[in-house]
């Protein structure tokens, strides 16, 4: 999930709430957008951020309260990650991830426990993992230690692992597509639940604070990652929504071959320059994405940046842009998409493949 649908609505109830005061927002939105309509459009969106804020600051206190802490035992002490520990690390963490269950279970949290049960399946191949609170896994699917292109998927808001299987299903999805495209090539994909993803409707979801905290996970990660992959294997990372703050926060210096942004609310820079990286930058949006509705501005409210910039897909951010068909914020990673085709494209390094056109 991205921002999320949470903040969706719950601007799109401060947009009705805010009528009067907006000057008929609601009826500009029906309207074509043409020019002169931008700048009170905009004007309308600052207020529904604003209120957004507002909702934000009572839903979290009393969300958190709601929700008591999950008991996991601590991660598991690792090895360094290399090809001759990868066998080693998948058996721990799977060990982790029952002893989790047994503890959720013990607690009376059935749901939690059942979670933690799938993980620790022999099948499944976790490179971290973290059930206490709302968790964190980075999984893999695929031999990554004989792949010399790997992709690796940063989540939105509100991934966690009660709601883990969402974003482990895109990682799925874009497995299949790359052994479709080419069933002899050595690939991996890699699903980083790797931060506290902010939830849908908050003040966190509007700033870069969970980022910030994200991004130097995501860049030891990446480091560890070349560890088993070795420095000739092209990682592509792919990430969607609040995950598009997160990378390109981490960006500068990263070991990636492209760094792909799909439904971005904005980078928290300017240009691809500002995120001084020499990967690839790339980036779409769906026709049906309300994060096009989304004002992509940043302002300072007492004392904290709101917002995060300049639109990814816009021509001055200056991106290769690519098709996203017509799907909405959460079907970048559908089969038969356009988008899911071009981020295969991506990964496997045909980039001359890609379409700029749906």
């Amino acid at each position: 999930m991205g921002l999320g649908t949470g903040v969706a609505g719950a601007v799109a109830e401060s947009r009705g709430a805010s009528d009067a005061a907006a000057d008929g927002a609601a009826r500009e939105t029906e309207a074509p957008r043409a020019d002169h309509n931008k700048r009170r459009r905009t004007g309308s969106w600052r207020r529904a951020l604003l209120a957004a804020l507002v909702i934000g600051a009572v839903v979290i206190p009393l969300s958190a309260a709601a929700r008591p802490e999950i008991p996991a035992p601590a991660p598991a002490a690792l090895a360094p990650l290399t090809p001759a520990t990868l066998d080693e690390t998948y058996a721990a963490n799977g060990a982790d991830a029952a002893e989790a269950s047994r503890m959720a279970a013990a607690d009376g949290d059935e749901r939690r426990a059942a979670t933690d049960r799938a993980m620790a399946d022999p099948a499944r191949h976790l490179l971290a993992y973290d059930g206490r609170g709302p968790g964190l896994v980075t999984e893999v699917l695929g031999d990554l230690a004989h792949a010399d292109r790997v992709a690796v998927l940063v989540p939105g808001s509100d991934t966690s692992l009660d709601t883990y299987d969402r974003f482990r299903a895109t990682a799925l999805n874009l497995r299949r597509q790359l052994t479709h495209d080419a069933p002899n090539s050595r690939t991996a994909v890699v699903s980083w639940l790797g931060y506290d993803t902010p939830r849908t409707v908050s003040t966190t979801v509007l700033t870069a604070g969970r980022a910030d905290q994200a991004a130097p996970r995501l860049r030891e990660f990446i480091r560890q990652l070349h560890a088993v992959t070795g420095r000739t294997a092209r990682i592509a990372l792919l990430c969607h929504s609040y995950g598009t703050v997160v990378c390109g926060r981490a960006a500068a210096g990263l070991d990636v071959s492209d760094l792909v942004l799909v439904g971005s609310p904005g980078t928290g820079t300017d240009s691809v320059a500002g995120l001084r990286t020499s990967a690839r930058v790339w980036a779409a949006r769906g026709a049906d994405d309300w994060v096009g509705d989304v004002p992509h501005v940043s302002a300072d409210l007492f004392g904290t940046t709101v917002g995060f910039g300049t639109d990814p897909v816009s021509p001055e951010f200056g991106a290769r842009v690519f098709a996203a068909g017509d799907g909405g914020h959460s079907d970048y990673f559908s089969p038969g998409s356009a988008s899911l085709a071009n981020l295969a494209r991506i990964v496997l390094g045909e980039t001359t493949e890609v379409t700029t056109h749906a």
